[in-house]
């Protein structure tokens, strides 16, 4: 395989690709992924865009550049997860997302304790490439408060009416416990906790002790999804792709939540994961070298289809469930 034109990979970037081809390769037939999380944005619009990935950031993310990126990795189609408060760019990422095969769908940005929620929701989930919303501890708003406001509630009824998942937003210890008590109240709604990796990896011994019970509880609400995203670890400017640098947190989140519950998510262009994409897929790749071809599969693609319900697009991505 070569780079792809404007794909701008390190050649230990390119290798690393390489590799993970190789892998693919070597599956019969390889297996297809859908990237759960991605974001787009262009601050090249007249107006700007309120995230960027990092401060000065000039490049825009769009599906384009994703996309010489992702494929020759397998990655075969993605979801976009909302990074704007601004309530046009639900409809602005819909309509980029419209001649962008690769893109399955999205996640917006819909605030449930507003009076104007039920109308654009209604508005919104016509279009079959809006899977979502997104909802948690970003752009000031506060889960935890709204999860005991009845406006809130049953505005995520209507969402689980619509058959609509909620997304959360940077994951904390008192989320995992909002996220409970949101299921309790509206158990048929489809949720996704996302970064749960990078939340383990801040915690404590004592902490983690504290959020187990939390966590085990979680594992219990067969509509309740983890994102294995935010994984990669950066040491001395280089991602780290020794699997055994990762694999205690793999297997704690496999062996809690089992193998019909855990998402593939990249969290691209944010953070590291802006340079080191073939890097995040080579070492779940090899962790799931070790599990059956039904594990993997799940994981790289069928579990997103039960958690996000996306619609395929082209023939490279895989059927529904």
């Amino acid at each position: 395989m070569r780079p792809a034109p404007g794909t701008n990979l390190t050649r230990r970037n390119w290798l690393l690709a390489a590799a993970a081809s190789a892998v693919a390769e070597a599956q019969n037939p390889p297996i297809p992924i859908i990237d759960t999380h991605i974001h787009l944005f262009d601050q090249t619009r007249p107006q700007g865009a309120p995230y960027t990935a990092a401060p000065g950031n000039t490049e825009p993310a769009l599906p384009a550049r994703y996309r010489a990126l992702a494929q020759p990795l397998g990655i075969v189609g993605a979801i976009e997860i909302e990074a704007s408060p601004w309530i046009e760019d639900n409809l602005w990422v819909l309509e980029i997302e419209q001649n962008a095969p690769i893109m399955v769908g999205a996640v917006g940005n819909l605030r449930p304790e507003k009076p104007e929620f039920a109308e654009y929701l209604d508005r919104y989930r016509k279009n079959k490439l809006f899977l979502g919303i997104r909802y948690g501890n970003l752009w000031g708003y506060d889960i935890g408060a709204q999860s005991r406001n009845p406006t809130f509630l049953d505005g995520l009824k209507l969402l689980e009416q619509a058959g609509l998942v909620l997304d959360t937003a940077n994951p904390r210890p008192e989320l995992m416990e909002t996220v409970l008590r949101i299921s309790d109240r509206i158990p048929g709604l489809r949720i996704v906790l996302d970064h749960v990796p990078s939340l383990l990896a801040r915690l404590d011994a004592p902490a983690r002790n504290a959020i187990e019970p939390t966590f085990r509880e979680l594992s219990h609400r067969k509509e309740i999804y983890v994102k294995v995203s935010e994984v990669i670890k950066i040491e001395n400017g280089q991602a780290v792709t020794d699997l055994r640098a990762y694999k205690p947190t793999l297997d704690y989140l496999f062996e809690t939540f089992g193998e019909d519950r855990l998402l593939f998510g990249s969290d691209w262009p944010n953070g590291s994961a802006v340079d080191n994409l073939p890097a995040i897929v080579s070492v779940v790749q090899q962790y799931f070298a070790g599990k059956s071809r039904v594990a993997a599969e799940k994981y790289f693609w069928r579990n997103s289809v039960a958690a996000y319900r996306w619609i395929r697009r082209t023939p490279q991505q895989p059927g529904t469930v």
